[in-house]
């Protein structure tokens, strides 16, 4: 991966290379974001593009029910510095969950329940987290919340009960950045994440990428043979 990276650097400016290289430091995995079915386009864009903003790597969609549409002038081009995992099927819910729980994730579900935990209360260090958020007109299905492990909500001091979800991700996400910040949990990207995302990052800047590849490839072979 690294003599890849080294190569492919090549075909950017080094300008842009230093640009994700400084990003990449702010870049977690420790927090992460699950929606459940969501389906308006600018809802799905709006969260992508909060995501990236705070530094969000992975964001995992649930599509049991509807289908994940970001509109790409909403999302201004977010999706492609994201890893995005789609879970689709009838089964797609539990699976996701599962998969979180596979990773160490406490799933905290986000709601708007009297017994909460309140957000400034909300504590990181207990291990990683992975947020999750529902549709725009139920909230999170009553199987998510059963499957969740926590749950948390945003202090509301109005008459509305919640806040649309896009509004909800940004308000949630930059209160536990900050918290992640001033907190002395290593947070960011392992070897092998920041190696993975900076390929994957220059790969999206480069006309033809695979193509590119493959002649590198195909001219160590050569010199090998040679």
């Amino acid at each position: 991966m690294k003599q890849l990276i080294a190569q492919l650097k090549e075909f950017i400016s080094e300008e842009r290379f230093h640009l994700f290289e400084k990003i990449l430091q702010n870049r977690t995995n420790y927090i992460t974001v699950a929606i459940e079915d969501i389906y308006q386009s600018h809802n799905a864009s709006a969260v992508l593009r909060s995501c990236d903003c705070f530094g969000i790597q992975t964001v995992h969609v649930v599509e049991q029910q509807n289908e994940f549409i970001p509109n790409p002038e909403v999302a201004m081009g977010s999706s492609k510095w994201l890893n995005i995992n789609h879970y689709k099927n009838k089964n797609a819910l539990p699976n996701a969950i599962s998969t979180l729980k596979k990773q160490n994730y406490r799933v905290v579900a986000t709601t708007p329940h009297q017994n909460d935990t309140l957000l400034p209360e909300f504590e990181l260090e207990k291990g990683p987290v992975a947020l999750l958020f529902g549709t725009e007109m139920r909230g999170l299905s009553n199987q998510a919340i059963e499957l969740a492990d926590e749950y948390l909500k945003i202090p509301m001091y109005g008459f509305t009960e919640s806040f649309n979800i896009s509004v909800s991700v940004a308000i949630i996400l930059n209160e536990l950045r900050q918290k992640l910040n001033k907190s002395s949990i290593p947070w960011q990207l392992n070897e092998q994440e920041y190696e993975e995302t900076l390929f994957k990052w220059i790969k999206a800047s480069i006309k033809r990428p695979e193509l590119i590849i493959e002649r590198l490839q195909q001219t160590k072979k050569n010199y090998r043979t040679d």
